[in-house]
């Protein structure tokens, strides 16, 4: 597929949704401070940033409020008392993943929610309950999104059919994830390009959400955007779960569109981010997050092996290769 665009040049089809507060909130339970988010609210609309997820619509049923800050849920009310009626031209966005989410009861219609946009996480073999949460939302009168997780582990004809199966819907943009941050971006190219052809066959948009465990989610995201793709998710100094997302200062500083500015963000990472780190917060690249990468696994074990101190990566590297071939 021929590229898009040039590294000189901008399209006005790109979105940047923010995904700080949400893949961030994987780091610390969604514990972030009213200030915390109220100013990244705020860079959010100096940086112009299309989008800011706020986290994630998750079922009080399934998860313990007490457990979790109020990003894991999402209510109303308090996306309210950050963003008011939201007067801006930056839109609202929550994740819902499938079978964590009582949404008949917690997606409100859209004419009494401040979100804009509803963006249903899923896995190849839950997309039937996914495109049902989709045609749900988009009656609400919602933008949505459907974001397939761990396409790394899926093979060619079932991600086909998949693709095929949400062409057909109602949804705007689908995303294609690299949950595990295991992709290279020769391999990017390809997968970009079949999303690619399923958006012009429907007349869909396609999204981008990538890890850094390879250190390599600034590059696939702007990779495939050159093929074509348009939303680009991105986290402020790449704050997310392990390794963390494509960092959003390094996005902005690439994207030629002028209505993007790095300046508010770099200031958010001196009044913000740097406080996280000192309090302890540990995320970004770091060698078991490049290993489990490496081997296309989740990165659960390199987060407990983090979360541990511990420093034997050979042995690690070993643990993994063993769990891989058995």
């Amino acid at each position: 597929m021929q590229k898009k665009g040039e590294l000189v040049s901008y399209r006005p089809d790109i979105k940047v949704v923010d995904c700080t507060l949400r893949d961030g909130g994987l780091v610390n339970n969604f514990e972030f401070s009213e200030e915390f988010v109220r100013d990244l609210y705020k860079t959010n609309i100096k940086s112009g940033i299309d989008y800011m997820e706020f986290g994630y619509k998750a079922s009080k049923e399934i998860f313990d409020v007490n457990k979790f800050g109020k990003w894991k849920f999402c209510d109303e009310e308090d996306i309210r008392s950050i963003v008011g009626d939201n007067d801006t031209d930056l839109k609202i966005s929550v994740m819902a993943d499938v079978g964590r989410t009582d949404f008949r009861k917690d997606i409100i219609d859209k004419k009494d929610s401040v979100i804009d946009l509803v963006r249903v996480a899923t896995y190849i073999n839950t997309i039937p309950a996914a495109l049902e949460m989709v045609e749900y939302c988009n009656k609400k009168g919602y933008e949505t999104t459907i974001n397939i997780m761990a396409i790394s582990k899926s093979n060619d004809s079932d991600l086909d059919d998949a693709l095929e199966l949400i062409g057909h819907s109602c949804v705007d943009t689908i995303y294609l994830v690299d949950s595990y941050g295991s992709l290279y971006p020769e391999q990017m190219r390809r997968l970009a390009s079949k999303y690619l052809e399923c958006a012009d066959k429907y007349n869909k948009k396609i999204g981008i959400h990538a890890h850094n465990n390879q250190q390599l989610a600034f590059a696939n995201t702007i990779e495939t955007l050159t093929m074509g793709v348009s939303y680009l998710d991105s986290t402020v100094s790449s704050l997310g779960r392990g390794a963390g997302n494509c960092p959003t200062e390094l996005l902005l500083g690439f994207l030629k569109n002028p209505k993007y500015d790095i300046t508010p963000v770099l200031k958010f990472i001196e009044n913000h981010i740097n406080k996280l780190k000192a309090d302890g917060v540990v995320w970004g690249y770091d060698i078991p997050y490049l290993l489990t990468g490496r081997l296309n696994q989740h990165p659960r074990d390199a987060i407990q092996f983090t979360a541990d101190n511990r420093t034997d990566y050979s042995a690690f590297y070993q643990y993994l290769f063993d769990k891989d071939c058995g």
